[in-house]
């Protein structure tokens, strides 16, 4: 009992901290005094007694003490060995987890890509060259299968590379391109095979294969393929090439018939066009109908003649209502608008390109915006998009059927804004096919343009002959009928009156602002003030949303001493063509006459944000500039 009791005044108990001991054995030696001393007072053998007793319990406790030091070091390495244990479990739990993330990124990996393989699949709509089939005759002279099937390929890949269509390509392969050597485990089939299968579970491609046989008068080619009737090609032994051509038109025309309406009439084969959509149209997929429509248009209204921009213009609104965001379908429609000298309908179009693009910047390529921006002489951005098409399409373009005519539309267009030195560079580096009147006619424009800008009237007057040479060919004057109206100023101002008066009646009964306001300026220099200011009102009602016969009235205005009156014109112009520098310089001009350079000045400044090389613009700044200084 007193065991148990001093055991637990002691701190025997197991629970207590291993850093009480020392602390419990003091205090037992203290007690074990005094007790002694008291019973000691008393009884000496009782003293004796429990003196002995408890130096013997000092003892075990000493022994106790000593013995939870010792195991204290033990519980110590114990409990590093533990927390190390720890840490390696942890470790591994990390690892685990990355082995299993890892394992995760990888299904996920492989989840998305069978995800986009299926897909590929499900949308793709390649055209691919099987081998064609050839008798060991034959290839034992390298007509092998492969050859053969490479040879329609390159033929398929040249013609698509010149169709300069903004038509989305096919992709166009050989059968054995797609074999990549990455095996899918457990099925023993390559990545590329396995593409191949889902392509011909969901895909919609259309494979070609063919055979080549011997006769006895030659060789006999003949190609087919899923949606593709059999044809067969003759010629001669050495004739593969031809044959193969043929074949590549063939296949061409029968996989991807807006295209080949793209090609057609890009290369000036106008009736095959025309003949091949009428022919083709009824039997192909509804899907391409949109695009032989628009080709089949673009074929009528270049080939010209009487009509043919009112039956193009049905054919491109054909073409839009099928496809409602076939965004050249749209710049067509203003094209046609526009030889037909309905040209205020044009901007109407435009807004209704852009409120179905969801606005601008929005759906529509800005480059489809060439015919809304050039109504608004926005010719930056008329310029950005055609340096675009052309870049973009191995320095041809897509406008224009002429070799060289992109590139003189870009040099008319720099000509426009003033810069003499780049449109003259630009037609030095043109290759002019003399033998294409649309070449023809292009530079004809072009060099006019420069002689007007540096005031060369006669030279300019004699390269506006030339145009109007050109003019008398359908494909020149259908497209751009108005064009010869701007030959009528150059020709009054050289003394040509009756070229002026020919240039402006050889519009018929059409209607063009150029040749309202041109009318006007003739009938100015003429001397019939009042004449000319009724054309420059007809002008300005035909088109009340287009700048230019504002503009040219403001001219007028401002040479007959009207500045109140010219300024108020600029502003109109400004206001429907805020990106067209004529009128802001113009405008600068009147406010330096009336006493007002501040003003001026940044007028001039406006306008060299739109015809930054022009250098009249310059000249002028630079006076009001030092003026001010």
């Amino acid at each position: 009992m007193a065991e148990g009791i001093l055991g637990g005044l002691l701190g025997e108990d197991e629970e207590r901290p291993e850093v009480e001991a020392p602390e419990g054995t003091a205090a037992a030696e203290a007690f074990a005094a005094a007790v002694a001393a008291r019973l000691s007072a008393n009884d000496p053998d009782v003293a004796r007694e429990t003196t002995a007793f408890l130096r013997e319990q000092t003892r075990l406790l000493k022994i106790q003490s000593e013995h939870i030091e010792d195991e204290h070091a033990l519980r110590m390495a114990h409990l590093h060995n533990q927390v190390k244990e720890e840490n390696v479990r942890r470790l591994g739990l990390r690892l685990r987890v990355t082995i299993q993330l890892f394992a995760a990124l990888i299904a996920i990996v492989l989840a998305i890509g069978l995800a986009l393989m299926v897909h590929d699949a499900v949308t793709s709509r390649q055209v691919i060259i099987e081998p064609i089939n050839t008798p060991p005759s034959l290839a034992s002279d390298g007509l092998n299968g492969r050859a053969l099937a490479a040879g329609l390929l390159d033929v398929l890949t040249n013609i698509q590379a010149a169709s300069r269509s903004n038509v989305e390509h096919r992709n166009l392969s050989n059968a054995w391109t797609n074999e990549i050597a990455i095996e899918v485990p457990e099925t023993g089939i390559s990545i590329g095979q396995l593409q191949k299968l889902l392509r011909e579970r969901f895909g919609h491609d259309q494979h070609i294969d063919g055979d080549l046989v011997r006769t006895s008068t030659g060789l006999e080619l003949t190609v087919r393929g899923n949606g593709i009737l059999a044809k067969t090609f003759e010629g001669k032994i050495d004739g593969v090439v031809r044959l193969l051509k043929d074949a590549g038109e063939y296949v061409y025309s029968q996989s991807q018939p807006g295209l080949w309406t793209a090609y057609l009439t890009n290369n000036n084969r106008y009736d095959e066009a025309i003949r091949f959509a009428k022919e083709a149209f009824n039997s192909i997929d509804p899907t391409e109908r949109p695009y032989v429509l628009n080709y089949w248009a673009n074929a009528v209204a270049i080939k010209g003649g009487p009509n043919a921009m009112v039956e193009a213009l049905t054919l491109y609104r054909e073409a839009v209502r099928l496809k409602p965001e076939y965004w050249s379908g749209y710049t067509n429609i203003m094209y046609a608008l526009n030889g037909l000298g309905r040209e205020e309908e044009e901007i109407r179009v435009g807004k209704e390109m852009m409120q179905a693009a969801g606005g601008r910047p929005g759906k529509a390529p800005e480059s489809e915006y060439q015919n809304y921006d050039q109504m608004l002489s926005d010719l930056p951005a008329v310029y950005a998009a055609a340096l675009s098409d052309l870049q973009s399409h191995g320095g041809v373009g897509t406008n224009g059927s002429g070799t060289g005519a992109e590139s003189l539309y870009v040099a008319n267009i720099e000509i426009n804004m003033h810069d003499v030195e780049a449109a003259s560079l630009r037609l030095k580096t043109t290759i002019v096919d003399e033998g294409n009147v649309v070449d023809w006619a292009q530079a004809a424009t072009l060099r006019a343009n420069i002689a007007e800008e540096l005031e060369n009237f006669e030279m300019a007057a004699k390269e506006w002959d030339k145009f109007a040479r050109a003019y008398a060919n359908p494909i020149v004057s259908t497209s751009n009928p108005q064009t010869l109206c701007g030959a009528a100023v150059t020709y009054e101002k050289a003394g040509q009156h009756s070229k002026a008066d020919a240039a402006l009646n050889a519009v018929g009964d059409l209607q063009f602002i150029d040749c309202y306001r041109g009318r006007g300026d003739v009938l100015d220099l003429r001397g019939d003030w009042a004449g000319a200011q009724e054309w420059y009102a007809k002008a300005v009602n035909l088109g009340p949303s287009i700048p230019w016969g504002y503009y040219s009235w403001g001219v007028a205005l401002a040479k007959h001493g009207d500045l109140e009156g010219a300024a108020a014109k600029f502003k109109d112009a400004n206001q429907r063509g805020p990106h067209w520098a004529d009128p802001l310089k113009a405008w600068g001009d009147v406010l330096v006459k009336q006493g007002k350079p501040k003003e001026a000045l940044a007028k001039y400044d406006e306008a060299l944000k739109y015809a930054p090389n022009w250098k009249q613009l310059k000249e002028a700044r630079a006076v009001i500039a030092q003026a001010k200084g």
